[in-house]
């Protein structure tokens, strides 16, 4: 393939406008037809006429909300992370349910029965109450479980004195030698020193400042 084609090694990687366009028309298209339908389904179970898109736009704007939360990487709480996570899953689930109920019920093969408007009515509180919930716990600064603890550290050396700092620009030098043996002389990223180092994010970037000062990365780094 032409050099043009290819994004040099380590450089920006490209945008490639074809996926991008294909994506904006499916995301116009599918947002369009699920939000006509759950809006006549709110309309065919009660709903006055001018309030019926505020349930399509309640379970979108829930799926947005939850999503964003899972997956930013601002979320600094695991137990956010897992509730968001299922939440997000809840949205698509109720956007997929509502929608196919109403075309078959449009077709006449279901009926729209109590239940049907029950559950419809009650999206909407349903839904300020778990994304209220949700805001909560992403207030929470808990770090995230899963990576392999650091021999002598505990989570209060994130404000500890200097014979800890020490310790931590140690294990940082260690995380940052493995991370580069496996990723071809890269420089470990904020994120793996933060899973590597168990601390918050905030603390990461500043080890990783103190990380970047160090002669022997710099040697390394030939600057």
């Amino acid at each position: 393939m032409s050099a043009d084609l290819e994004p040099a090694a380590g450089g920006p990687r490209r945008r490639d406008w074809w996926v991008a366009a294909g994506m904006a028309v499916t995301a116009v298209s599918a947002a369009v037809s699920s939000f006509s339908g759950l809006r006549s389904l709110a309309v065919a179970t009660g709903w006055p006429a001018w309030l019926a898109p505020l349930l399509p736009l309640t379970i979108d704007a829930y799926a947005v909300t939850a999503t964003r939360v899972w997956l930013a990487r601002s979320t600094r709480s695991a137990r956010a992370r897992r509730f968001a996570r299922w939440n997000a899953l809840l949205a698509v689930g109720l956007s997929l349910v509502g929608n196919g109920f109403w075309h078959l019920a449009e077709a006449g093969i279901v009926a729209l029965g109590w239940p049907v408007v029950l559950a419809a009515g009650s999206v909407p509180p349903v839904v300020l109450g778990l994304l209220s919930h949700l805001a909560v716990l992403r207030g929470e600064d808990e770090p995230e479980p899963g990576t392999a603890a650091v021999p002598g550290r505990t989570p209060s050396q994130d404000t500890a004195g200097p014979e800890a700092e020490d310790s931590l620009l140690s294990a940082a030098r260690a995380a940052d030698a493995e991370y580069r043996a496996t990723h071809d002389g890269r420089p470990i990223t904020r994120d793996a020193l933060r899973k590597a180092l168990q601390v918050s994010t905030a603390r990461a970037g500043e080890v990783m400042r103190e990380l970047r000062k160090a002669p022997e990365v710099v040697n390394r780094q030939g600057l």
